[in-house]
């Protein structure tokens, strides 16, 4: 199951109470002051595994504590400190203060780390309140709370390129024909309902990563269909495919999918809107579909250039497109890629 947000608490452990303790010896009133410090109490720190891709794991379980420090000892012993949680989360997750919606990390980078809550601090003990005028005495100090905090999880999936477009448009098949992903496959729309991620690997060693996510609809921004609440997956990609499926009876309304999708994006968020991309053409192999594209490639071509013609199902064209998605991705500003518009 993917999941891609949750909600937890996370509690830094207490640091230990300090020790009221006096030695036994001779001629030393009341025998001296030995009581040791508490430890500190354990810290909860967040940490990006490459091994993992949902948060599935974090949903049933909402509280992450750390260990308590343990209380000081005679003889100045210091109390044993805490050990500290991680907790191991996607790359790609944003936490948050749910309380104040605060960003606290973007866990992007593989392997970092993150203290999230900071373990209390140790009581000391009353050896150390020893004083001139006082040889005994009595006074210890108690170890601090450790952090608690409500937490906001929210993955962003990282990929280099993201697929987007209708249902029922070719997403899954091309990234399926295309990458080791597997998706659910079928001829209705709506068929994907949940991202996917895939690795396309090309001649000569290189690769880059693609995302599949749920089609999107008129008002997808407003919550409407599933893409919506998948958008936020895409907006870390360098590079956007835009299909269009030409199957369509009536070429105008080929268009009119292409406008409203592009205001979708605008409206959800501009800096995803304006991302690179291209067009691509889908279900090519269908006579229907190559009748369409004559009758609008004139006004496809006014609106992005980099029209693209496939069928994942013989591969036809795939092949040229791999091709200009690394040529672009290779580029620090990739030319010749119109906004969206």
């Amino acid at each position: 199951m993917f999941i891609d947000q949750v909600s937890i608490s996370v509690k830094a452990g207490d640091g230990g109470d300090g020790c009221c303790s006096f030695r036994r010896e001779k001629y030393i009133p009341m025998g001296g002051p030995d009581g040791g410090d508490g430890g500190k109490g354990g810290d909860v720190i967040l940490e990006a595994d490459p091994n993992l891709t949902t948060l599935i794991d974090l949903k049933y379980k909402k509280l992450y504590q750390a260990e308590n420090g343990k209380p000081g000892k005679g003889n100045q012993m210091t109390g044993k400190s805490g050990k500290n949680l991680v907790v191991r989360l996607p790359p790609g997750t944003l936490v948050k203060n749910e309380e104040t919606g605060e960003l606290l990390v973007d866990l992007k980078e593989t392997d970092k780390h993150f203290v999230v809550a900071k373990g209390g601090h140790y009581g000391q003990g009353n050896a150390r309140f020893k004083s001139s005028t006082n040889r005994a005495p009595k006074k210890f100090g108690k170890g601090k709370p450790g952090d608690l905090l409500q937490l906001i999880l929210e993955l962003k999936l990282l990929a280099d390129v993201g697929i987007i477009g209708y249902p029922n448009a070719g997403k899954s098949t091309l990234i399926s024909r295309i990458s080791n992903a597997r998706p659910k496959i079928a001829g209705y729309p709506f068929t994907t309902l949940v991202p996917n991620l895939g690795i396309v690997k090309l001649e000569e060693g290189e690769s880059f990563v693609a995302a599949d996510i749920p089609g999107l609809i008129e008002g997808a921004h407003e919550g409407k269909g599933l893409g919506h609440q998948f958008l936020r997956h895409i907006e870390r990609t360098r590079l956007l495919l835009h299909l269009i499926d030409f199957s369509d009876v009536e070429p105008k309304s080929i268009l009119d999918r292409y406008h409203k999708l592009q205001t979708e994006l605008k409206a959800f968020n501009e800096d995803l809107f304006r991302k690179p991309q291209i067009l691509v053409a889908t279900k090519l192999d269908d006579l229907q579909s190559v009748r369409n594209l004559e009758k609008i490639r004139f006004k496809m071509n006014e609106l992005n250039p980099l029209l693209f013609e496939i069928s994942s199902v013989t591969g036809e064209g795939i092949e040229k497109l791999l091709w200009k998605i690394k040529e672009c991705l290779a580029a620090k500003e990739p030319k010749g890629l119109e906004k969206g518009k």
